[in-house]
């Protein structure tokens, strides 16, 4: 088995993925106007709007309201992405922190309030878990 993917619903799916193009660096791949992936090498996140929540189960998620889940993304400089998203993310949660298991760590939220965790290992036990 393979994890690809996370999807996160939201009211204002361009909003949302023009807040990720400019996170990561990656352009979407868009299939509707309520359906966008911003795909990288190890995992996608998947932008959908509410409509498409009825595709599935009607009323089964509704968007801005997670409370337990952190989107992540490894990044070669956690500190340069920290200066670059300085000017569009108004209050960081957390400024760049290196943590005890050894990976310096950006905390913030997207548009919709969800958690997102940008970090670069650092140590080389860290180092070494990400090592391919």
């Amino acid at each position: 088995m393979n994890f690809t993917s996370i999807r996160v619903i939201t009211g204002d799916v361009a909003r949302m993925v023009g807040f990720y193009e400019r996170a990561t660096g990656v352009r979407a791949s868009w299939s509707t106007d309520d359906f966008a992936e911003l795909r990288t090498a190890s995992a996608t996140l998947a932008v959908a709007g509410v409509r498409t929540v009825p595709l599935f189960a009607p009323g089964a998620a509704r968007p801005a309201e997670n409370h337990s889940v952190i989107i992540e993304f490894m990044v070669d400089d956690v500190d340069r992405v920290h200066r670059d998203l300085a000017e569009v993310v108004p209050d960081f949660v957390q400024q760049p922190t290196t943590m005890p298991w050894g990976n310096r760590s950006l905390l913030l939220r997207d548009p919709d309030g969800n958690l997102v965790n940008f970090f670069t290992p650092v140590t080389p036990a860290a180092i070494a878990r990400f090592a391919r």
